[in-house]
């Protein structure tokens, strides 16, 4: 028998013990991968509420909505959920580098051996 969580039509967030889903972020345009992150029930709640993405920060341990200090915010286009609800995918309008190093994508290294190679130029500013 099917679990209604994952052919139901009501949205249903499995959250772990911390109360966190797994975000990933692509950019609607290019479909580049731009960050990964977690969300809380209030982080998926603002970010439906407003339009632009809100996380939970676990090194901070509080609500942080991205771009609110840089002014790198994250429009939301939409917001997916996996089959069984325990992540989500948030397609976006980035309004500036996603990473906090000024790379456009926080996955800005190729694995190559034992070594990484850069595949997105830093921005300047």
């Amino acid at each position: 028998m099917a679990d209604s969580r994952e052919t139901g039509l009501l949205l249903d967030p499995k959250y772990n013990t911390d109360g966190l889903i797994t975000a990933v972020v692509t950019d609607r345009v290019s479909g580049d991968v731009l960050m990964v992150a977690h969300m809380n029930a209030e982080a998926l709640a603002a970010t439906q509420a407003t339009g632009e993405a809100t996380f939970w920060s676990r090194s901070r341990g509080a609500l942080w909505k991205k771009g609110e200090t840089s002014g790198n915010i994250l429009r939301v286009a939409e917001i997916r959920i996996d089959c069984d609800q325990d992540s989500v995918w948030v397609i976006a309008d980035p309004a500036g580098p996603a990473c906090h190093t000024g790379a456009a994508s926080c996955f800005y290294r190729r694995i190559e051996g034992d070594s990484l190679d850069p595949v997105f130029a830093m921005s300047k500013g």
